[in-house]
């Protein structure tokens, strides 16, 4: 039987693999790794950590001036340093996401349903299409050209995107609920002309298939590369966040059998909970702040995927 790989050659291969882009992956580090740990970054840090994944130093500066013009990042300048702080804005576009990706793995459906309302002729052809992507993006499904549907909104970021789009007053958000009576079979062909579930479960057996690997040579392991840890846990957020955000988090009765979304999200746990360590010990070296080395995390980073010392203490 062949020997896992090393974790730190299945990080430069999988960094090839994913070839995330540089914005999208640092958006990506400051939500996963910076965040918790006060929101602010040196530059020059950011160049080293983003060189582990092959970034140059010019598209890394390149990303984050665009960065602060969508409003995600601002930069401060000491001496001749800049420091690169999420923005309030920011922290509520990663607080949204974080309460999806870094959910326990129980979830419950009380069978009812968000829809949202577009009335005829309210909307522009750009604001409609913008509305769409974002609304997709959230994971809501397209019943009809006038009509979003989602099971399991996250209300408070569905109407900050309707704010932030000028559309909250244009908008029908209405609640309704399954009736029982009828069984699945109509809904589940609803789900289908909704979203693209066959792209969906593509992409989830595509992340296992890059991560699996990973899980095998970090258990047969004897000690862990620091850096490694961390360039792993960051493409494993990174590709994991790009699916799950998509995804409706349709419940069981609606999805098909052997349902790849679960177990991707049971890996991420477990190996989130692996890497953990030994990757937060990297960064507390290598970055810095304004005010010096990095904080400690905050308490809330410790809960996620229902509690990181879990597995390691076991």
């Amino acid at each position: 039987m062949a020997r896992p790989r090393r974790p730190e050659d299945l990080a430069a291969q999988l960094t090839e693999a994913i070839a995330p882009r540089a914005k999208s992956l640092i958006i990506t580090a400051y939500g996963d790794a910076v965040l918790p740990h006060g929101g602010s970054l040196w530059l020059g840090s950011l160049i080293e950590l983003m060189g582990l994944f092959g970034m140059s130093e010019r598209i890394v500066r390149t990303s984050v001036f665009r960065l602060c013009k969508d409003d995600w990042l601002t930069n401060t300048q000491i001496g001749r340093r800049s420091f690169y702080r999420v923005t309030d804005s920011g922290k509520e576009r990663f607080a949204a996401a974080e309460r999806r990706i870094y959910a326990p793995l129980a979830r419950e459906w009380d069978r009812g349903w968000d829809l949202l309302l577009v009335p005829p002729n309210a909307l522009d052809a750009e604001t409609r299409d913008a509305l769409r992507r974002e609304l997709t993006w959230q994971g809501f499904g397209a019943a009809s050209a006038t009509v979003y549907a989602h099971p399991n909104c996250d209300e408070a970021a569905m109407h900050r995107s309707l704010a932030e789009l000028g559309v909250a007053d244009r908008i029908v958000h209405m609640k309704a609920s399954l009736d029982r009576a009828e069984g699945f079979g109509a809904l589940r062909d609803l789900v289908r002309g909704c979203w693209d579930i066959d792209q969906l479960e593509h992409d989830y057996a595509a992340f296992l298939d890059h991560f699996r690997p990973v899980w095998a040579a970090v258990d047969a392991a004897e000690a862990l590369d620091p850096a490694a840890c961390f360039v792993l846990r960051t493409l494993m957020i990174h590709d994991f966040r790009r699916i799950l955000l998509r995804d409706p988090m349709l419940p069981p009765d609606l999805l098909p059998a052997d349902w790849p979304g679960q177990e991707s999200r049971m890996l991420t746990r477990n190996l989130y909970r692996r890497l953990a360590g030994p990757s937060e010990a990297f960064l507390m070296q290598a970055a810095t702040t304004a005010n010096g080395p990095l904080p400690d995390a905050q308490p809330s980073f410790h809960g996620r995927f229902g509690g990181l010392e879990t597995i390691a203490a076991g």
